[in-house]
């Protein structure tokens, strides 16, 4: 790790700076640019006109500091939102109106499918802490069988890089390592590390691994713990890295496995079908300055190596010191060093688990919130380019929302308590912005759900029409609950950060579980408190807001039993039995992950 913000390892000029084409040659700068002329004018003309309202609305009668507060919450909290609805309405036009979607979002994409042997090497590791041995390793085996089984074998080495600092689960992951390697004639390619010094937490992992193995590789494919991949999607990718010398990081479009959990089943049924039209669209204006998560993505060893050593922060934790989210930042300092950054934003061979409860994906929430707050010290990072920048800004801005709408929220009986005393309140143009925000919110989801039902036995593959409706119908009442649980969550988190409370990392709960209604209230008595607070004023002062404030305040009121029974196995077995909010996995499972899902802790 470099010691400073300004101590980065040296640039390389990027080549398609001053060139008529991105690095690889396939995209001209001019239309990306074009592209993204367009978007940006239509978030900026879309954000105004909904300041503009808020405007109009909230200075009727005069401003008071409650409207002026008001107002800026809703500066800060509507971004997301504007730019979440426009790339789901450019993904959905791009794959139902334009001809060739390969041509317009991943022009590399066609190497893949080439029958060109591998001349490269890859090393694919998985980076582990505290993590069930087991079942980590399964996932590993099972992705070498099905590499192995694509006649492409030999170009593959694999790695278990272990972070753990439990005795009794380092013993356990080294003994299913070597009877791993007892069982498999490749043991010489199977290696496992534990480090003792544990700097940098999952970067420094990574930067030790290049550091002892990378010369030895041209590639690399990081797998998390509960990553899963098939070996045609990892031999399709590593082709099209190396017809294309210039990506420097290829991120796969990584969906949920089939989940035994309830919340998970859920949660993942709505991503599923709203993330293809939502990350589509993304890709077409993002373009060489794409995203990168950290897992499931092939990167090229050198220039990674090389020119993606994170800066050491300043100042002390939480928002100093090692960079906790990582691979936005690794992301942006490859695209710096002159490689292309892609997404692929296809639906094939790449696979996560989900948090099994609610509780699990709050914590995951606020780790993710901490890393992403650090990035207001690299903003100002040399040489990085605008749409990189902007990658930074919009990873802050995903976070900062949150509190902005929770003090909206908080502040909404008094604002109905002033608006009942204005005798002109546009109570009209209110309720236009409520609905027209809302459907913009609520887009992303729209599109995929357009799209499954445009696309040819799109439907079909969620397990038919009325399993596909009512999936959708539960997933959508499901996403307000959730999303007010997690944004209480986050903001009591992000006023700690002010106050220089830190997230401790470690191993993380990955299987179904039941939650007692005790421990639910432990951790959401806060929600439940906020939404009697807000939610009794309201019907005090304003009923009628009460009823229209539901989509927003109702999943505080009813958070603990919504984290109860989606964590209740007979309510996830329910759903399996019935097939509702199943994704293409579970009806149609490809092999590795029926292999996974046999050990019996995967699944049950």
């Amino acid at each position: 790790m470099s010691d400073s913000l300004n101590t980065s390892a040296p640039m390389a000029m990027p080549p398609g700076h001053l060139s008529l084409t991105t690095p690889t040659g396939l995209q001209s700068i001019a239309e990306l640019t074009r592209r993204r002329r367009l978007v940006f004018t239509l978030n900026v003309v879309t954000y105004l006109l909904l300041l503009w309202a808020a405007a109009r609305i909230l200075g009727t009668g005069g401003w008071t500091w409650v409207d002026a507060i008001l107002f800026v919450c809703f500066a800060f909290g509507t971004p997301w939102t504007v730019l979440g609805f426009w790339n789901a309405l450019i993904g959905l036009w791009v794959l139902h109106v334009r001809k060739d979607v390969t041509a317009e979002v991943a022009p590399y994409a066609a190497a893949g499918d080439e029958e060109t042997p591998l001349r490269i090497k890859t090393a694919i590791f998985m980076t582990v802490r505290n993590e069930d041995p087991a079942r980590a390793i399964l996932r590993l085996r099972t992705v070498k069988a099905s590499v192995d089984a694509t006649g492409e074998g030999a170009a593959f080495s694999y790695f278990v890089l272990s972070d753990t600092n439990d005795a009794t689960v380092g013993a356990a992951e080294e003994a299913a390592l070597e009877a791993w390697k007892a069982a498999d004639p490749d043991r010489d390619r199977i290696v496992y590390r534990r480090r003792t010094d544990n700097a940098g937490y999952k970067a420094g992992n990574v930067r030790d691994f290049c550091d002892r193995w990378g010369k030895d590789f041209a590639l690399m494919l990081p797998l998390d713990a509960d990553s899963l991949m098939s070996g045609e999607q990892i031999v399709r990718l590593v082709r099209m890295m190396q017809a294309h010398p210039k990506i420097g990081i290829l991120q796969s479009l990584v969906v949920g496995m089939p989940s035994s959990s309830g919340f998970a089943r859920i949660f993942q049924f709505g991503m599923r079908h709203g993330m293809r039209s939502y990350t589509v669209g993304q890709a077409w204006w993002v373009g060489d300055c794409g995203p990168f998560w950290g897992h499931n993505a092939v990167v090229r060893i050198k220039p990674f190596h090389e020119q993606c050593d994170l800066p050491l922060l300043p100042g002390k934790p939480p928002l100093g010191g090692h960079v906790l989210s990582h691979d936005q930042v690794e992301a942006t300092l490859m695209r710096r060093a002159g490689y292309e950054v892609r997404v692929l934003p296809e639906e094939r061979g790449s696979w996560e688990e989900n948090p099994p409860t609610m509780l699990e994906f709050a914590r995951r929430d606020v780790r993710w919130c901490q890393g992403n707050m650090q990035y207001l010290k690299l903003l100002d990072l040399p040489g990085l380019y605008p749409m990189s920048r902007f990658q930074l800004v919009w990873a802050i801005l995903m976070f900062v929302g949150i509190p902005a709408w929770t003090l909206m929220i908080a502040l909404l009986p008094i604002t109905a308590w002033q608006a009942r005393g204005i005798p002109d309140f546009p109570a009209g143009l209110a309720i236009g912005l409520y609905v027209t925000f809302f459907t913009m919110y609520l887009m992303p989801k729209i599109a995929g759900l357009l799209d499954a039902m445009l696309t040819r036995g799109g439907v079909a593959r969620y397990g038919g029409w009325l399993r596909f409706a009512a999936g959708a119908a539960i997933e959508l009442v499901f996403s307000f609950l959730q999303g007010a649980v997690s944004t209480i969550r986050t903001t009591i988190f992000m006023v700690g950060l002010l106050f220089g409370k830190s997230v401790t990392w470690g191993g993380q709960s990955r299987d179904a579980q039941r939650l007692s209604w005790s421990e639910a209230a432990e951790h959401l008595w806060p929600q439940t408190l906020f939404g009697i607070v807000v939610c009794g004023a309201l019907l005090i002062i304003a009923p009628a807001v009460f009823w229209w404030s539901l989509p927003l305040t109702a999943g505080y009121l009813l958070a603990v039993p919504f984290a109860v029974l989606t964590a209740d196995p007979h309510f996830g077995r329910a759903l399996r039995w019935l097939g509702v909010c199943g994704i293409p996995e579970d009806f149609a499972p490809p092999r590795e992950v029926t292999a996974v899902l046999a050990l019996p802790s995967t699944r049950d």
